[in-house]
């Protein structure tokens, strides 16, 4: 197993906050290189002053990580870093990943995720609603992400599990915190059916500002956020503005005109959200995502594809980066530090050779060879 201690020290520096953990870590690979560094060769990534150059360079691991580390061990947790391979796909390419998340579960098989959220107070209707669609998407093979609270988000959860289909919770508290109180049930069958996960560690409280922290992961992690039952000031419109600016697809579903909590969804239709009324309406919109057969690029090489005996070094190079998920151009542009204009060109030369197809939305997926 890895070695976790790097990352968890890392992640506590004072003054390295997500973005700037994801910075490094594309800049020298891995926590163990970044604390290996110089402060002059810390000083060249971008966000690093002086200060926070000496601030890494001098860390010194707490005790209380081992504790921490000890503990996910007895609890049967287990911790997936950004460099682990079931670490969801997705969530990589959001600006601000978190660099651990701590799992109760598998995320094994959920690749193909739909976020489903919405009021905490909701309606018959809401609830009906959200179970059903939310089973027909797990008969599609769809897992189905929320935040576990009341409400929509519970039933959300109840509809994938009863449709015997994947779901992931995401909690505004650390995994021994189990909040609300009364859908403990509710975290143990998810854990048996998905995984419930948080960046939180532990005994971490939930305090109100960490639910629109984790609405990021929520989002983040999904080819399109559904909103059911929202007012106008719903935290769910927070989880669909994060969607709409991570490049993800944003739903809502209708309700009476004469309720206030579908003021938020219906302004969100307006806004250009797609109207949901079944499963059919969801996967019209995530064509970016499913209309392709998946192949990771480490399985394509000379020997068994002969398109890449056709790249230039430049064009390989920009092909050994793609994801074999839809990653956007401002994604890749981080990736590569290609300038903007020569990366397109790139690009299109290698859809002109038929390895990469540009999808909606400027995103670009590995092409798999024909047969």
């Amino acid at each position: 197993m890895e070695n976790l201690i790097p990352w968890f020290c890392l992640k506590h520096v004072p003054g390295i906050g997500n973005h700037l953990f994801k910075r490094l870590i594309e800049q020298f690979g891995s926590p163990q290189r970044v604390f290996q560094m110089t402060p002059q060769q810390l000083l060249a990534v971008e966000g690093i002053s002086k200060n926070l150059a000496a601030a890494i360079v001098n860390f010194k691991a707490p005790q209380w990580i081992q504790a921490e580390l000890d503990h996910v061990h007895q609890r049967g947790y287990t911790l997936i870093t950004l460099a682990d391979g079931s670490y969801p796909p997705l969530l990589k390419e959001i600006p601000d990943p978190p660099p651990l998340l701590y799992v109760s579960g598998d995320l094994a098989g959920t690749n193909k995720t739909v976020a489903v959220v919405g009021s905490r107070n909701a309606t018959a209707y809401g609830i009906s609603a959200t179970q059903n669609l939310c089973a027909d998407l797990t008969a599609l093979d769809i897992t189905i992400v929320s935040g576990m609270a009341l409400g929509i988000d519970t039933a959300a959860h109840q509809g994938a599990l009863a449709g015997k289909g994947k779901t992931v919770a995401v909690l505004g508290s650390g995994l021994n915190i189990i909040y609300p109180a009364e859908n403990r049930r509710l975290f143990e069958r998810i854990s048996e059916q998905g995984a419930v996960v948080s960046e939180f560690g532990l005994g971490t409280k939930p305090e109100a500002h960490n639910f629109p922290i984790r609405n990021r992961i929520i989002s983040g992690m999904s080819m399109g956020t559904i909103v059911v039952e929202a007012s106008r000031k719903s935290g769910s419109l927070i989880t669909a503005r994060l969607a709409a600016e991570q490049n993800r697809e944003v739903f809502a579903v209708p309700g009476s005109i004469q309720s206030f909590k579908s003021t938020g969804t219906h302004t969100l239709i307006k806004q250009g959200a797609k109207l949901v009324e079944n499963a059919q309406d969801v996967l019209e919109e995530l064509t970016a995502f499913t209309a392709y057969v998946p192949v990771a690029a480490e399985s394509l090489n000379h020997a068994t594809d002969p398109r890449l005996a056709s790249l230039a070094p430049d064009e390989l190079d920009l092909f050994k980066i793609l994801s074999p998920y839809p990653l956007h151009i401002d994604a890749i542009v981080r990736k590569t530090n290609i300038e903007p204009g020569k990366l397109l060109s790139l690009l299109l030369q290698l859809e002109l050779k038929g390895v990469v197809q540009q999808l909606p939305g400027k995103l670009f997926a590995i092409l798999e060879p024909k047969p």
